[in-house]
């Protein structure tokens, strides 16, 4: 028996916009609208709306709330100024990425985590089963199915939401987030985002989401799917898990370090202490990919007909006009500059070790 989607609660604005809807990590979910060349630019130039709903929400209370959260993530929790946010990796006992999020402080004794879709279903487990067994004060409520939560990304976007808002949103800085109203609706504003660009994320009751989509549509935010949002996130060299981290990869591989306190205790960090003192592997570079061809998920690298590697996320870029693709390979093919070869459907196609982000836009902070 097909188990059916989950919808969020602008699954009906969705359509009735014409979105082309896919299933993803059990939701039904847009993927376009105009187009995702137009979105992406629309993004880049102006701004855009996402439907982020399916991503998961989880209040985390406790008087050891922040201690519980330091075990669980790569980052400090417990040192987090309220109002602020963090990202960071929940990793396995082997340093595997369970999965990659972002959390707020709410108050002395509150969190919110935001994790990814397709992990919801092994994260909040997981937290439930260390909150059992080393601190159990700490409660986790899951609030995906009662909230949604809407990205407006883009750089006309504080302005934008400036004309809707209880409270200046230019003075929320990066990483940081207010309580306000947004079209007359009690909402959680978060200055964060997925797209390389500056913008906002808002948390809204699941009902009030339509209102709220249709009031910015009508300030001028253009609808935007999960295309342009992995294009977006790609130009922005931001990984996305299972495809460019997992449980098999390690925070040290896919050069996220900056987001790993390993002077701490948290699942995972012995392991990941001794990938450290001996050196990684392979490690997650930016190519730049030759000619039309895109490189996808999958596809070998190779240095002078050696297997070096493998893509973990390709696609072209209307930004930069250039395909681009990120990938594992082994360490003494990562230096900036190595020239290596992508094997695209049996054609050796030429590509070369670039600098990560392929993208960036100054971000106010």
């Amino acid at each position: 028996m097909t188990q059916s989607l989950s919808r969020t609660s602008l699954y009906e604005t969705h359509t009735s916009l014409n979105a082309r809807m896919v299933p993803f990590a059990g939701w039904d979910m847009p993927v376009q609208y105009a187009g995702i060349l137009a979105e992406t630019r629309a993004v880049r130039s102006r701004a855009g709306l996402f439907d982020v709903s399916h991503m998961g929400r989880l209040d985390i209370r406790g008087p050891r709330a922040g201690p519980f959260l330091d075990w669980i993530v790569s980052a400090n929790a417990s040192d987090l100024r309220q109002s602020r946010a963090r990202y960071a990796m929940i990793c396995n006992d082997e340093g595997g990425i369970i999965d990659d999020t972002v959390f707020y402080r709410r108050g002395e004794d509150r969190y919110l985590l935001v994790c990814n879709a397709s992990n919801r279903q092994y994260v909040v487990p997981w937290l439930l089963r260390w909150a059992e067994e080393r601190f159990p004060d700490t409660t986790i409520e899951d609030n995906t199915e009662a909230t949604a939560m809407i990205a407006l990304q883009g750089p006309a976007t504080p302005e934008m939401l400036g004309r809707l808002c209880d409270i200046d949103p230019s003075g929320i800085r990066a990483f940081s987030a207010a309580q306000g109203t947004v079209a007359s609706v009690p909402a959680f504003i978060g200055r964060t985002g997925y797209t390389g660009e500056d913008g906002f994320e808002l948390i809204v009751a699941a009902p009030d989401a339509p209102h709220i989509w249709q009031t910015l549509m009508g300030e001028g935010a253009v609808p935007c799917g999960l295309g342009a949002r992995d294009m977006l996130r790609l130009e922005a060299a931001l990984p996305l898990h299972g495809n460019d981290i997992d449980t098999t990869t390690t925070p040290l591989e896919a050069g996220l370090e900056r987001f790993v306190r390993l002077d701490k205790e948290f699942v995972g960090a012995d392991a990941l202490r001794r990938e450290r003192d001996g050196g990684s592997k392979r490690r997650l570079v930016g190519l730049q990919v030759r000619g039309r061809s895109i490189a996808r998920e999958g596809y070998p690298i190779l240095a002078q007909n050696t297997p070096a590697g493998e893509v973990t996320s390709g696609t072209y870029s209307p930004t930069l006009d250039r395909n681009i693709a990120m990938g594992y390979v082994t360490v003494e093919f990562a230096e900036q500059g190595q020239e290596l070869q992508v094997d695209i459907r049996g054609r050796l196609v030429e590509a070369a070790v670039v600098p990560l982000p392929f993208y960036s836009r100054e971000v106010v902070r």
